[in-house]
């Protein structure tokens, strides 16, 4: 199974987001989407998601163009996290993650779709959460939830706009690990938005970075994570290491 973008272009009258944009994510593989604000990270996840439509080019998953997949069939294949999580409807923590199995619910709640929910609250340490408002939590405690929505899809292709953006260190790394592990135990298509390149590398198999609405680099991290790369993307000055097989970037601090 793979998913592939092909010169795939989205924008507004007034603005160019993506120009021609083309790889190849694999199953059993995370993809880290790099770059600044502002250079289509998230339009890119969009377009991949049929929220946004794009004026050109296309998206197959196992080279079927995702437009002929109605929204239901797209459900089976696809879930998406998205990055903000401020306003939610107010119900429990468990019917969000059950919420996940819409797509396979006829007329009731089955046994596998509670075994399902149950296992992955564990998994995600949700349980003592279960039965909490979604807005009784932390921002990092919705995001850790909305995650688990995704994986009780059980979707071919996981779309993660920013996972850790609002989990602390220690969450950052747990999540991030599962997310991996479960990525590589079920064989799925993993695609992230992430800022932080240290943690990107640690969990990362592919790298695509943006730049200026298009791609400036796609590959291994030897061939993406380079100072020159970064900096000329992010405009920053850094030295980037490999530590205990992984690379690791320290900025340095700008000349005055």
């Amino acid at each position: 199974m793979s998913l592939k973008v092909s010169g795939l272009s989205f924008g507004y009258k007034e603005k160019l987001i993506l120009n021609n944009i083309n790889f190849e994510a694999k199953k059993g593989e995370l993809l880290s989407l790099l770059g600044p604000n502002g250079t289509g990270k998230t339009t890119l996840l969009k377009c991949i998601n049929k929220i946004n439509v794009p004026q050109e080019g296309i998206v197959t998953i196992d080279e079927r163009n995702i437009d002929e997949l109605s929204p239901k069939e797209l459900s089976h294949h696809l879930s998406y996290v998205p990055q903000s999580t401020h306003s939610m409807f107010p119900i429990s923590v468990i019917d969000t993650v059950l919420m996940g199995r819409l797509p396979f619910i006829k007329f009731k709640v089955s046994t596998k779709d509670k075994e399902i929910v149950f296992n992955i609250l564990e998994r995600l340490n949700l349980n003592k959460l279960a039965f909490k408002s979604i807005n009784q939590l932390s921002g990092g405690e919705r995001q850790r939830v909305l995650i688990a929505r995704a994986i009780a899809q059980e979707p071919q292709v996981l779309l993660l706009d920013e996972p850790t953006s609002s989990l602390d260190m220690k969450n950052q790394l747990e999540t991030l690990s599962l997310i991996k592990e479960i990525i590589k135990e079920k064989k799925l298509i993993g695609i992230m938005s992430i800022h932080d390149l240290n943690l990107a590398t640690m969990f990362s198999d592919e790298f695509l970075m943006l730049k200026h609405s298009s791609v400036f680099v796609y590959g291994s991290s030897s061939k993406a994570i380079t100072k020159e790369n970064i900096k000329a993307v992010y405009g920053v000055d850094t030295i980037v290491n490999n530590f205990e097989d992984n690379k690791h970037v320290f900025l340095l601090k700008p000349n005055k």
